[in-house]
C-alpha cells in the first residue's frame, strides 16, 4: 500500500503525514529507522548546529497528591521517602548550576500543594533577579489558569507538563477517577494562550499503549505544536500497579524521536534520562536521532536516589559537575557540543 522509503521522505518535506502513513512507519520501523534517524539529525542541524542544550533539573519534592498508577511517587505509595527542599536551597541548586554553566533551570516536583504561588512566584523572581540571562523552566503539574499567569508573571518562561497519552481510555487506564485527560490538555492550552514555551509529552510502551495510539500522538503534538516534546520509554516501578509490567522498547522510543523531529522541525526535544536508564548509550543515540537537549541533575546528591518516579534511575549518586564533565566527553565523541546557552526555541 505505502512505499517505507517515500513516506519518510515525504515526511522530511512535508512535515505531516496521515495517521495511516504514521501507522506504517511505526508498523515497518525496522527497515526504515536508520534512514530516518538520519533525515531527523541533519532537520535538527540544520536548524540548532551541532549544539545540545542543558538544562539544570532541580528536583524540589517528591510529595504528589496525585495517584497515578505507574508513578513511584504517588500519593499511596507509603515506601517513599518524602522531601521537600526550602526555596533557600532550591536557590542554591539555581546558583551551583550558573557556576557550571546552566542557564536554563528546570524546577519540577510532584503536585505538592505546600508549594503555593506565593512560594513558588517568590522562588522564580528570585531565580531570575539573581541570574537575569537565564531561562526558568516548571514543571508542576496540573494548576489553575490563574495559578500559571502568576507564575508568568513572576518570570517563568517554560512549563512542562506530559499529557501522557492522547488516547481518553488509555489515560483512564493509568490515571485514577479523579484525573482527567480533557483538564490535563486544557492546562496543556492555557499555558500556550499565556505565552509559555510548552512542554507536552508522553511514555513510549506504558501499560495498554497501541501502535494506533502513537501515530494519533503524532498528529495531536502536530496540531498542538508545543516548544518541547519529552518522551521516553515506560520503566516500571516495583511500588506501584504496574510494577510488574514489561518496560517500554529504547528502540520504539528512538524511532519517535525522529519522526517528532521531522514533524516539529524545531521543536527542543530531550534525550531523557528514562532513555539512558534503558539503553547505557540511550541519551546519545537519542541526539543521533534528533534530540537536541539534555537534562541533568543539579538537586543536592542527600535527595537525589529518593525522587524516583521508576526503577534503577541513572546518576543519582553523581554530584553535577561530575555529571555534566562526563556528558560533555560523551557528547563531543559522537560530533556535538553541549553549549552554555538559553536554547531558545527557533521558530
Amino acid at each position: 500500500m505505502y512505499n517505507t522509503a517515500e513516506l519518510i521522505d515525504k515526511l522530511k518535506t512535508e512535515t505531516i503525514l496521515s495517521r495511516d502513513e504514521y501507522l506504517h512507519l511505526i508498523k515497518n520501523r525496522e527497515v526504515i529507522r536508520e534512514r530516518a534517524a538520519e533525515l531527523a539529525g541533519s532537520v535538527c542541524d540544520g536548524i540548532y548546529g551541532k549544539k545540545i542544550y542543558i538544562r539544570g533539573l532541580i528536583e524540589f519534592t517528591n510529595y504528589c497528591r496525585n495517584n497515578c498508577y505507574y508513578c513511584g511517587i504517588r500519593a499511596g505509595n507509603d515506601k517513599a521517602d518524602r522531601y521537600r527542599l526550602t526555596p533557600e536551597e532550591i536557590i542554591g541548586c539555581s546558583d551551583s548550576g550558573y557556576e557550571l554553566g546552566f542557564r536554563t533551570f528546570v524546577l519540577q516536583g510532584g503536585e505538592d500543594p505546600y508549594y503555593s504561588d506565593e512560594i513558588l512566584s517568590k522562588v522564580v523572581r528570585d531565580i531570575k533577579e539573581r541570574h537575569p540571562d537565564c531561562a526558568v523552566t516548571l514543571s508542576i503539574g496540573e494548576r489553575s489558569y490563574e495559578s500559571y499567569r502568576r507564575l508568568k508573571e513572576a518570570g517563568a518562561d517554560r512549563y512542562l507538563l506530559r499529557h501522557e497519552t492522547v488516547n481518553r481510555e488509555h489515560y483512564g487506564l493509568l490515571h485514577p477517577d479523579n484525573m482527567s485527560w480533557d483538564n490535563r490538555v486544557q492546562c496543556l492550552r492555557d499555558l500556550k494562550e499565556l505565552g509559555f514555551q510548552t512542554g507536552a509529552g508522553f511514555m513510549v510502551g506504558s501499560p495498554g499503549q497501541t501502535e494506533e495510539d502513537l501515530a494519533d500522538e503524532l498528529l495531536f503534538l502536530k496540531e498542538l505544536r508545543p516548544e518541547m516534546v519529552g518522551i521516553g520509554p515506560f520503566i516500571p516501578h516495583q511500588d506501584t500497579p504496574f510494577g510488574k509490567e514489561t518496560a517500554g522498547s529504547a528502540e520504539l522510543t528512538l524511532f519517535l524521536l525522529s519522526l517528532i523531529r521531522l514533524t516539529l522541525p524545531d521543536v527542543l526535544l530531550p534525550a531523557t534520562t528514562a532513555l539512558g536508564t534503558i539503553d547505557p548509550m540511550g541519551r546519545e543515540k537519542g541526539i543521533l536521532s534528533g534530540a537536541n537537549v539534555l537534562m541533568p541533575n543539579l538537586s543536592p546528591v542527600s535527595v537525589r536516589g529518593k525522587y524516583l518516579l521508576y526503577d534503577n534511575k541513572i546518576c543519582t549518586g553523581e554530584e553535577a559537575a561530575q555529571c555534566i564533565e562526563c556528558l560533555k566527553g560523551r557528547v563531543r565523541k559522537i560530533g556535538y557540543e553541549i553549549v552554555t546557552d538559553r536554547g531558545d526555541h527557533k521558530d
